[in-house]
């Protein structure tokens, strides 16, 4: 007659699969943490830090010349923020531009989307970074300027005038969200800062020039113009005063310039091979 066997798992061993299964399990990374650890590395380089600063380096030299050049029936707060919205368009799109690239260009995407296998995840937390990073970055030259007007009137000794209103400046940041759109576009589009940065100047300097002489030579593409040109449109942003018209181009020539490529480049982004 055979006689069965019964194998026993000893408890040690059961006890410590419970622990090695236990170990294995780990809480999903949260969204939060990865704003965070994406936020610190865009600061955490000398060229990322000096980035930033030099947000409030520009506004203050801005503000300086305002100061030290306008007549003094110009020292008024439209001119201090007029002038220091012009570095602003520059710096600002360059940032979220960088905030892409660094993952190729510095090569640390292998490691980020090892810890993070999400990559949706990790670049909706680099433009959310991004965007609170370029709407704290225009308040302070916006304090700044304020600061300028304060001073800049004493000295001239002319009255403070205050003569931009809270629909206006909301207008400032919609423009310059809309840069750091196209500066973010740019970065998925082609993965690697120089390029990037090269494609913005060629966007917000040789394509408005071609434009506005072909707009100026040719009638019908004067009337196509705010139809086909973003640049021309996000511009306008900073003059306010946008009615039903002038948002329908917007929303056109945004979808055209801006929402198009910004999904062929996210949806490269997601699919290609990280090296």
């Amino acid at each position: 007659m055979s006689t069965a066997t019964i194998t026993t798992v000893p408890a040690t061993a059961t006890a410590g699969n419970a622990v090695r299964r236990s170990r294995d399990e780990h809480l999903p990374i949260t969204m939060r943490t990865i704003m965070g650890v994406e936020l610190r590395k865009m600061f955490d380089t000398r060229s990322g830090f000096w980035l930033m600063s030099s947000v409030v380096i520009l506004a203050v030299i801005a503000t300086g010349a305002v100061i030290l050049f306008a007549p003094n029936d110009q020292i008024t707060y439209d001119s201090f923020a007029g002038a220091i919205g012009i570095p602003m368009t520059i710096v600002l799109p360059i940032i979220a531009a960088l905030s892409i690239t660094s993952e190729w260009s510095q090569r640390t995407g292998l490691t980020t989307f090892t810890m993070v296998p999400s990559r949706s995840r990790v670049v909706a937390a680099k433009l959310l970074d991004t965007m609170l990073v370029g709407i704290a970055s225009i308040l302070v030259a916006l304090a700044v300027g304020a600061l300028g007007n304060l001073v800049g009137s004493q000295l001239a000794g002319v009255p403070t005038t205050w003569d931009m209103t809270v629909t206006e400046v909301l207008y400032i940041l919609a423009g310059n969200a809309l840069g750091l759109l196209m500066g973010f576009t740019l970065g998925v589009l082609f993965r690697n800062s120089a390029a990037a940065i090269v494609g913005y100047f060629v966007y917000a300097m040789v394509l408005p020039t071609l434009s506005a002489l072909l707009a100026g030579a040719q009638g019908w593409f004067a009337d196509l113009q705010p139809w086909v040109d973003f640049q021309w449109n996000q511009t306008g942003l900073f003059d306010g005063g946008y009615g039903p018209t002038q948002w329908a181009q917007l929303a056109v020539t945004g979808t055209i310039w801006l929402l198009l490529p910004l999904a062929f480049g996210l949806w490269r982004v997601l699919r290609s091979e990280v090296k």
